[in-house]
C-alpha cells in the first residue's frame, strides 16, 4: 500500500497550546523567585545550597542524592547562573519602575556578590583547589559572563576587572597552574585539531600542555563567544593592545575578533546541521547528545553576534537552534524535557537567559506561548507550601520532596525573564524565515528524540521510511501506510 506523507504544521500545534489558560501573574512570578531563595540560599554565606536537605552551603559535594547532608554547596558554575538571576530580577524591577523591588534586589545582589567572592577564593582564578577554587575552563567562563552582566547593570569597575581577568585566564592559561590555556590555537594545532576552546586542563594542580584530540565542548565554546561579545560592548575604546604573554585584559576590537573566530569554528564543527548542537568533539566527528544548555548558549551567541554585526547568518542560526529545541527537546505539548543528571536541572535556567532575545528582539512570539505553558505547568506542579518545583515541570512536587537548587532554578528563572503582563500582542513581529532566507536548509531527518535517520534526505527518501513521526525541514512529518 502506498505510503502517505502528512506535514503537521506548527499552526495546528499552536492552536491547542494557546487554548490553555495562562493564569500566572507578575506577583506570582516574584513570589516564585523569593521562594526559591528562601528555600535554597544560605543567607549567612550568601551562596546557594545543593538541595533543600542541606542546612548550609559550606563545601563541594553532590548532596542528598549521594546521601550527603553535610552542608553541600551548589556547583561553582551553577552559582554563576543563580547570580545571573538576581541581576535579572533587578533589571526587571528597573524596567517596570518598581523602586522598592530595585532596592530589594540590589541589596540581595550586593550580599550575593560578597558571598560568592569570599567563598570562591576571592575570585582568584589561578587557585585550582577542587573544593572552592577553579579547575575547569567552562566553570570560569560562566562567571566571566555573569560578572560582565553585573558590570553592565551596576557599573562597578571591580566586576569588569574580574570578568576580564577570568576571560584572559581561560584564553591564555595560568603561569601558576602551568596550563597553556583553553584556546586551541590553529598555529599550534593544525587542520581539524586547531580552532575552538579546550574544555579542561589536566592534571588540575600542575597541568600538562594540551594535545591534539583533547575535548573541545560546546559548553566552553559558546559561553566564550557570549563573554567576548559582552566584553566587546563594555570595555572602553582606545585601549593599547597588551604585550604581555598572559595579559589580564584586552582591547575592544580583540574581543569581537575572537568572538567571531570561535563562533565560526564552533558553529561549523559542533552545529554543522541546521539547529542541533553537538556536546563536543575529541578530534573525530561531532559527538551528539542533546543538552538544553548547549542549545541555549548557541542561541545566545548567535543573537549577540547578530546584534553586533547585523549578519543574517547569525539570526538564521539562532532561529534554527530554537526550532530544534521546540521540535526535538520537548514533549508533545511543548513542555521542556528534563535532564536528571547531577547539575543538569540548571539547564532550563540557562535557556531562560538567552531565549528572550529570540522572542523579544527577533520577534518570534510563538515561543512566548510555549514558555507560558512551561511556566504554568511548573507553577501548577510546585509544592504550594515551600513554593518550589523540582525542575521536571511535569512532576508534582510534594512538601517532602528533596528539591535541588539546579532543578529548582528553572521555574523562577523563566518567570524573571518572561513577565506575565507581556503578551504576544506586545511583541513586534519578526521576519519569518523561509527556506530561501536560510543559509542552510535542514534536510536531515530526525526521530522526535533527535536521532539522525537520514542526512540530506529528499522527500522521496522520507517516503520510504518506516511508519512513524519524524522531523524534516523543521516540521513534524508523519509517514504512514
Amino acid at each position: 500500500m502506498k505510503k502517505v506523507l502528512t506535514i503537521l504544521c506548527a499552526i495546528v500545534c499552536v492552536s491547542s497550546l494557546s487554548a490553555q489558560t495562562f493564569t500566572i501573574t507578575d506577583s506570582m512570578q516574584w513570589k516564585a523567585y523569593d521562594d526559591f531563595n528562601d528555600a535554597l540560599l544560605d543567607k549567612t554565606r550568601n551562596i546557594y545550597k545543593a538541595d533543600t536537605e542541606q542546612k548550609v552551603a559550606d563545601h563541594r559535594g553532590n548532596g542528598a542524592r549521594d546521601n550527603d547532608r553535610s552542608g553541600c554547596a551548589a556547583a561553582i558554575w551553577c552559582q554563576a547562573i543563580y547570580y545571573d538571576m538576581v541581576i535579572n530580577a533587578y533589571n526587571r524591577a528597573k524596567t517596570e519602575g518598581n523602586e522598592d523591588l530595585m532596592k530589594k534586589y540590589k541589596t540581595l545582589h550586593d550580599r550575593m556578590y560578597r558571598g560568592q567572592k569570599a567563598h570562591y577564593v576571592n575570585f582568584n582564578f589561578d587557585d585550582p583547589n577542587t573544593n572552592n577554587g577553579w579547575f575547569v575552563y567552562d566553570d570560569i567562563m560562566w562567571w566571566t559572563c555573569a560578572l560582565a552582566r553585573a558590570y553592565q547593570t551596576f557599573g562597578v569597575t571591580e566586576y569588569l576587572t574580574n570578568s576580564e581577568k577570568s576571560f584572559c585566564r581561560v584564553w591564555y592559561g595560568s603561569a601558576k597552574v602551568g596550563d597553556d590555556g583553553s584556546y586551541a590555537d590553529p598555529s599550534r594545532f593544525s587542520g581539524k585539531d586547531g580552532g575552538g576552546m579546550f574544555w579542561e586542563w589536566q592534571p588540575i594542580a600542575k597541568a600538562n600542555p594540551h594535545k591534539a584530540g583533547d575535548f573541545r565542548s560546546a559548553c566552553i565554546n559558546f559561553p566564550t563567544v557570549i563573554a567576548a561579545c559582552l566584553l566587546h560592548q563594555l570595555v572602553p575604546e582606545g585601549r593599547t593592545a597588551p604585550t604581555a604573554a598572559r595579559p589580564t585584559r584586552q582591547t575592544k576590537e580583540w574581543y569581537l575578533e575572537k568572538a567571531i573566530e570561535i563562533y565560526d569554528w564552533a558553529s561549523k564543527t559542533l552545529a554543522p546541521t541546521a539547529g542541533r548542537v553537538a556536546d563536543g568533539i575529541h578530534g573525530g566527528g561531532p559527538e551528539y547528545s542533546d543538552h538544553l544548555y548547549n542549545q541555549a548558549t548557541y542561541i545566545g551567541a548567535s543573537c549577540l553576534l547578530y546584534k553586533l554585526t547585523g549578519q543574517a547568518k547569525y539570526r538564521t542560526n539562532a532561529l534554527n537552534g530554537t526550532r530544534y529545541v521546540f521540535n526535538s527537546m520537548v514533549n508533545s505539548t511543548k513542555i521542556l524535557n528534563y535532564e536528571n543528571g547531577y547539575e543538569q536541572g540548571v539547564y532550563a535556567a540557562i535557556f531562560a537567559q538567552y531565549l528572550p532575545m529570540v522572542v523579544y528582539d527577533l520577534g518570534q512570539k510563538t515561543y512566548l506561548t510555549y514558555i507560558q505553558r512551561n511556566m504554568q505547568k511548573a507553577w501548577d506542579n510546585r509544592d504550594p507550601v515551600r513554593g518550589i518545583q523540582v525542575g521536571n515541570f511535569m512532576k508534582k512536587t510534594a512538601e517532602t520532596d528533596v528539591v535541588e537548587s539546579y532543578g529548582g532554578s528553572g521555574m523562577p528563572a523563566l518567570m524573571l525573564m518572561f513577565p506575565a503582563h507581556i503578551t504576544a500582542d506586545d511583541i513586534e513581529d519578526g521576519i519569518e524565515e523561509t527556506p530561501a532566507d536560510q543559509t542552510t536548509l535542514n534536510t536531515d531527518v530526525y526521530t522526535l528524540d533527535g536521532k539522525l535517520v537520514i542526512k540530506g534526505a529528499s522527500l522521496g527518501q522520507v517516503g520510504n521510511l518506516d511508519n512513524g513521526l519524524y522531523i524534516y525541514q523543521q516540521k513534524k512529518m508523519l509517514v504512514r501506510k
